[in-house]
C-alpha cells in the first residue's frame, strides 16, 4: 500500500478511537470504552493512575457524581514512530453538569496518547491527561431544557443507540 494512503488510513483509525472515546465516558459505556484501550493499558487521569480495568471501575463511580457530561475534542497532532506505535496530542474541552444540576464544571485538557497497532488494530496503550484550566459556574434555574426536545441519556436509552 501506498506510505501516505497507509498513514492516512491510520490515522483516520487513531481518531475514530479517540471519537469512541468521547462517546463512551459522555454514555458511560464501558465496553466501547474497553474497545479503546489495549488489555493492560495504562491511564493517567490525574485523580486515577493505573490500568485500563481500574480506570473503568474508578469511572462507573465517579460520574454519578454528575448529570451528565460531554467531551468535544479539538486539535490533534499525531506522530509516528515506526510501522506499529504513534503518539498523539488532542486538545479536548470537557463539560461536567453536577447531579443536582446546579453547577457546570469545564476543563480544558489534553490526552497525550500513545497509539499502538497490535493484531492490526490502533488501541491506546497508555494515557495521560495535562490540565490547562478549569471554570466553575452555576446553573441557573432558567437553562433547563423544554420538555419538548429529545435529551440525551447514559447508556443504551439514548437516543443515538436506536438508530
Amino acid at each position: 500500500m501506498d506510505p501516505q494512503l497507509r498513514r492516512l488510513l491510520d490515522e483516520a483509525a487513531m481518531r475514530d478511537v479517540l471519537a469512541r472515546y468521547a462517546r463512551a465516558i459522555d454514555r458511560m459505556d464501558w465496553e466501547l470504552l474497553r474497545s479503546c484501550y489495549h488489555p493492560g493499558a495504562i491511564d493517567e487521569h490525574g485523580r486515577y493512575n493505573g490500568d485500563v480495568e481500574g480506570f473503568i471501575a474508578w469511572l462507573e463511580r465517579e460520574l454519578v457524581a454528575y448529570a451528565g457530561t460531554a467531551h468535544v475534542l479539538g486539535q490533534q497532532r499525531i506522530e509516528f514512530e515506526g510501522e506499529a506505535t504513534a503518539f498523539s496530542e488532542t486538545y479536548a474541552v470537557a463539560y461536567h453538569r453536577s447531579a443536582d444540576e446546579t453547577e457546570d464544571r469545564t476543563l480544558l485538557v489534553r490526552y497525550l496518547d500513545r497509539f499502538e497497532r497490535r493484531a492490526g488494530e490502533w488501541r491506546i496503550a497508555h494515557r495521560r491527561c495535562v490540565y490547562e484550566w478549569v471554570r466553575l459556574d452555576a446553573v441557573d434555574g432558567r437553562s433547563r431544557l423544554p420538555d419538548v426536545y429529545v435529551t440525551g441519556r447514559r447508556g443504551a436509552s439514548d437516543p443515538s443507540y436506536s438508530r
